[in-house]
């Protein structure tokens, strides 16, 4: 029958209406309240304890307290309005996010965290780097919830969260008190325990009473238990979750060397024998816990430039209102589209427009730019730069994830946790290097029993722990993560994890020009008509097309349109003034004809030109093989030669009858540049130059740089096969271009680097780029990235010549423990000591040393 109780039978809660969730006990069906206390009920039941509802004393858990706490937590990320804060989103399902991992130890750690949530339903990308133990995840959030892939990072042992900044630090902070605390307990009771193990070894060569020796056994063992019991435990831990996954991590040897280490001085103790290794024990711990404090105190270091961008963020902001009062904040709390203040001193809290005031804006460690850049109203503003002056009122465009500042994160991020080919190499042999290992110490331990049973646990001992395989895991990111992390600091942003490796090994570098070489600030210097349509009107059509173009030519044409001073045609150029007069009233009026001018069907033909509708009629602007192309119009020969001469840009204005007007740009070349051309060429590096200008212009520039080989008049597909010609001859190519005609350019080559002020299809394409746009700070990241690779090659030489040293000389039982001990250590701090050079780097910038 029935129930007829209102309350869950299981736990005693009421029963929500319109529910069914009903239980046969002792014969009668019960009701409960959801699904979890049915669940239970259910298992109570068929295990055959229904006595317990018999016995109970009062009602059990809910169905809700039985779900672990942290499984509850989870669930509240697949939050939309929470994952707003640290989730990217890609179209409509597939998400990406920064995850703190918890419980990362060595190289295995990563490794079987990747594997594991790499085969995950739903995972579209994972990446962990080791030395920030931060993960970058990317899944399809229609397959499977980033809860769910947080409960299955912690069913193998380890805890994720979603990043955040300050929780790092707290986390970083309290791992270190820990880190340190087991550390003092090791090294203060190991001091003991080696004092009394010196009046051992004195007793081995003077003898010793037997009474005395044990008493001594029994004070090491008491002095050896809390070390054992305190500060190895996550050797243990680590080394039991690896072997739950079938893995055998660096801690399987350690784990392995100081338990037998222990059980045989135990039984020594307890059962009577010669030798006791209660002082390698300590020393094991020791050594190893010194080991990591330090590798942890060098991973905050290698990591602090990224986590000064990070920083850079304000947590609270100066919200204005209508009515002019102001209240103070969170950032999190503001929208775009809210007004904002920035008193000087203050970060500024989103990426925003100025609205009033005029001030200069820091933005050294976003950029590298050393001198703060003025700004007023109309400038755009990035987050987490610094007011310096004046107060400044801001309108709110973009924040959290898709500020400039969160996207520079995350190509750093994403650049840091990608590895190079010898990263992945090395970490494929470590991990079978310590099942090596493992079979390497039982084989020796076999021999050494057969043929000298009172040293083969000493030997074997020292076989176990005298391995360093982290060193070789360490060798590469830890360098990568420091290099990369120095180059931000100053203006370059890697991107892609093999960039510093490709570009040490680039042997051409191929510039484009215009906003490359040359600044992009272009000018227009002169300006010919070829027809009875007026300068301002020819001005009104050129700009009308080319404010649908993102190209620095277009952008110079648009920007002189704008101009009401006929100053502005002359005051730039270096050319022969041009023999027409422009009339103060046409330029003027130039920018009221181009507001009145109907554009429609703009088509963009990269590195070409432009095509539109202009009231009802069509018009082209563009090269003049583009015009011609296009309209079968050639200019008169002798005129293109003349203007051709001056070696400045040319674009031409014609519509389907005649061409129009010309006009000359020019631009500078940027400061530094000349630095790093000579640079190259002192490296035995060739340099060319690929520009689809024409070949005036183009020498013009490469002679002021020193570029000897040079490529014009190419289009997107000519420079392309230009960098495919020369890898075809086994170059290995680095490109460095700012456009969207580069776009495709930037994607073949090897490595490619964008300038900061560059189109974002060209910033899309680049594995590096160059957010202060100062060349020389390019200087500094070839540099670097050639110290780099060298210091990769040195730290995995130093790995596997002491392994190859160490292991035959310990299976030989030339090591004894300690020294095995100190070996291993040694090892990991050598290579992560020798990767923090890169983090000393120093560089020119502007032609001083900073």
């Amino acid at each position: 029958m029935q129930q007829a109780h209102h309350n869950c039978f299981h736990c005693g809660l009421p029963v929500p209406p319109h529910t069914h969730f009903q239980v046969t006990i002792e014969g009668e069906i019960r009701a409960m309240c959801c699904a979890g206390c049915q669940a239970v009920a259910q298992a109570i039941i068929d295990n055959g304890l229904g006595d317990f509802y018999k016995h109970r004393t009062q009602n059990a858990p809910t169905g809700q307290e039985l779900v672990p706490a942290f499984l509850r937590q989870t669930e509240i990320y697949d939050n939309p309005d929470i994952q707003k804060t640290f989730v990217q989103q890609e179209g409509e399902q597939v998400r990406e996010a920064s995850l703190i991992l918890e419980g990362i130890t060595c190289a295995a750690c990563v490794w079987l965290n990747e594997r594991h949530i790499r085969s995950l339903p739903g995972v579209l990308q994972v990446g962990i780097n080791y030395s920030t133990h931060r993960a970058r995840v990317r899944w399809d959030n229609s397959q499977i919830r980033l809860s769910q892939i947080l409960q299955a990072i912690s069913a193998i042992g380890y805890l994720a969260h979603p990043y955040d900044p300050s929780r790092q630090q707290e986390l970083l902070e309290a791992e270190r008190k820990r880190q340190l605390r087991r550390l003092g307990l090791a090294g203060v009771l190991g001091m003991q325990v080696m004092m009394v193990s010196v009046a051992l070894y004195a007793g081995d060569f003077y003898g010793m009473e037997s009474h005395y020796r044990s008493l001594f056994n029994w004070l090491n063992l008491v002095l050896t238990l809390p070390v054992l019991l305190y500060s190895a435990p996550p050797f243990f831990q680590s080394a039991w979750r690896d072997l739950k996954h079938r893995q055998a991590g660096m801690d399987v040897p350690v784990s392995l060397g100081i338990g037998l280490a222990f059980a045989g001085s135990l039984w020594t103790t307890l059962f009577g024998g010669q030798h006791v290794y209660y002082d390698s024990v300590v020393m094991f711990v020791f050594f190893l816990l010194l080991a990591r404090y330090f590798e942890l105190m060098a991973r905050r270091r290698s990591a602090h430039a990224a986590e000064s961008l990070v920083q850079m963020l304000p947590a609270m902001a100066t919200r204005l209102h209508e009515d002019g009062t102001e209240t103070l904040v969170a950032v999190v709390e503001l929208s775009p589209g809210d007004t904002v203040l920035v008193r000087p001193g203050d970060s500024i809290p989103a990426d925003g427009t100025v609205l009033s005031g005029r001030s200069s804006v820091d933005e050294s460690l976003l950029t590298g730019e050393s001198l703060p850049l003025p700004k007023r109203s109309g400038d755009t503003v990035a987050a987490g730069t610094v007011n310096i002056e004046s107060p400044l009122t801001l309108r709110v465009d973009k924040l959290g994830q898709d500020t400039l500042l969160s996207h520079i994160l995350r190509l750093l991020e994403r650049a840091q946790t990608e590895k190079p080919a010898i990263t992945q190499l090395a970490d494929r042999t470590a991990a079978w290097f310590v099942l090596a290992v493992l079979l390497l110490a039982s084989s020796v331990a076999l021999f050494w029993w057969q043929y000298a049973p009172d040293a083969w646990l000493a030997i074997t001992l020292s076989v176990l722990v005298v391995t360093c395989p982290c060193a070789l895991s360490l060798a590469t990111p830890t360098a990568v993560t420091a290099a990369t992390g120095t180059l931000t600091q100053h203006g370059l942003l890697t991107t892609r994890g093999h960039a510093l490796e490709t570009l040490a090994r680039a042997t051409h570098f191929v510039f484009d020009k215009t906003g490359t070489l040359t600044d992009g600030q272009l000018h227009v210097l002169d300006m010919q008509t070829f027809s009875a349509l007026s300068r301002a009107h020819c001005l009104s059509y050129a700009a009308a097309l080319e404010q649908h173009s993102e190209h620095p030519l277009g952008k110079a044409l648009v920007a002189f349109a704008a101009s009401t001073t006929p100053t502005s045609t002359t005051s730039t150029s270096s050319v022969t003034e041009v023999t027409e007069v422009t009339e103060v009233t046409e330029v003027t009026n130039s920018v009221t004809d181009r507001r009145s001018l109907s554009t429609s069907e703009v088509s963009n033909h990269p590195g070409q030109g432009l095509s539109g509708m202009i009231d009802d009629q069509l018009w082209y602007i563009g090269t003049h093989v583009f015009i011609q192309t296009q309209t079968g119009l050639k200019p008169d020969a002798q005129r293109l030669a003349n203007l051709q001469a001056q070696g400045h840009s040319l674009v031409w204005l014609a519509d389907s009858q005649q061409i129009h007007c010309a006009f000359a740009l020019g631009d500078q070349v940027r400061p530094g540049a000349q630095e790093l051309i000579k640079s190259l060429h002192s490296s035995g590096k060739q340099v060319l130059l690929l520009t689809g200008d024409h070949a005036a212009c183009a020498q013009r520039v490469a002679q002021s740089v020193g570029i000897t080989q040079v490529f014009a008049n190419l289009s997107p597909d000519d420079k392309l096969s230009q960098v495919k010609a020369l890898q075809a001859q086994g170059a290995t190519v680095a490109m460095i271009g700012d456009g969207v005609n580069d776009a495709p350019v930037l994607a073949a080559a090897q490595v490619s680097i964008a300038m900061g002020g560059g189109t974002q299809v060209a910033r899309a394409s680049a594995d590096m780029i160059l957010l202060s746009e100062d060349l020389q700070n390019l200087v500094q990241g070839i540099d670097t990235a050639q110290k780099t690779l060298r210091i990769i090659r040195q730290n995995l030489a130093w790995a596997v010549a002491y392994n190859l040293l160490a292991l035959p000389a310990a299976a030989f039982g030339w090591v004894q423990p300690w020294m095995a001990a100190i070996g291993m250590s040694g090892s990991s701090l050598l290579v992560v000591a020798n990767a923090l050079r890169l983090t000393r780097q120093k560089t020119t910038h502007r032609g001083t040393n900073t």
